[in-house]
């Protein structure tokens, strides 16, 4: 049988794939490697779907490299599960493309099976090839694709730890107004003085003010208060005028 599968991707990228068995094995589809680390890259277990059934094979593969920069692949494989068996034997061709923009993989060989895979109409099992080769050609071209470059570190220019403390702070537009509250003139300067050198027993025993204030001293108090001052005086004039009296008359 022959199938052709386009790749997006230069033939010569493609043949870097094809020579290193790693990435051949990596663009198997449903392939399970043996632990094994002695084993080759392309031997373990491979699951095929054929028609309704899933036949899973272990086996082996092998690539090597053609004078015309072709590869051939031989590989063999039994049933895990049967006595059945396949054989296969492919060259893979790279066309590249007209364009230059992609390759033309073109699969040509022959296959051998018994067993399970035999039951299978053949129309089914070519069918089941041809999924299994483009899938291959696909995994191809993922290996062969150039790798994003990898984008450069961000450095972050260290931040200086600068406390709140010690950062300076804007006067405030209320300071002002404040030192121009808080400064009272001459007057109020010496009231302020004088209430601060009035001692305690003086604020305490100050008479209250306002509705609890005593009510004035009755105006009989302030005259006879006046008397008491008036008649002292009144006694010096009278006795001045007799003084003068006595004096006049022992001058007739």
């Amino acid at each position: 049988m022959e199938h052709e599968v386009f790749v997006p991707v230069p033939a010569d990228r493609l043949q870097q794939v094809l020579s290193d068995p790693e990435q051949v094995a990596g663009a198997v589809p449903g392939l399970q490697r043996d632990a094994d680390e002695s084993a080759s890259p392309l031997s373990g277990r491979l699951k095929v779907r054929v028609g309704g059934h899933t036949i899973t094979y272990r086996g082996a593969a092998r690539v090597a490299s053609r004078g015309d920069g072709s590869f051939a692949i031989e590989g063999e494989g039994v049933e895990v599960r049967g006595g059945g068996s396949v054989k296969l034997s492919l060259v893979v061709r790279l066309d590249p493309a007209e364009d230059g923009e992609g390759t033309q993989v073109v699969f040509s060989g022959t296959g051998a099976g018994e067993g399970r895979v035999a039951e299978s109409s053949p129309q089914a099992v070519e069918g089941a090839v041809r999924r299994l080769l483009e899938r291959f050609a696909e995994g191809l071209g993922r290996g062969a694709e150039e790798p994003e470059p990898e984008a450069e570190p961000v450095v972050v220019e260290p931040v200086e730890d600068v406390s709140v403390f010690e950062t300076d702070v804007p006067p405030s537009s209320f300071d002002e107004a404040e030192e121009e509250i808080l400064v009272p003139p001459a007057e109020a300067a010496h009231a302020r003085r004088t209430m601060i050198g009035r001692s305690a027993e003086e604020v305490d025993h100050a008479p209250p003010r306002g509705r609890y204030a005593p009510a004035p001293a009755a105006e009989s108090m302030s005259t006879s208060a006046t008397l008491r001052w008036a008649a002292p005086a009144a006694a010096v004039v009278l006795a001045s005028a007799i003084v003068v009296g006595r004096a006049l008359r022992r001058r007739r």
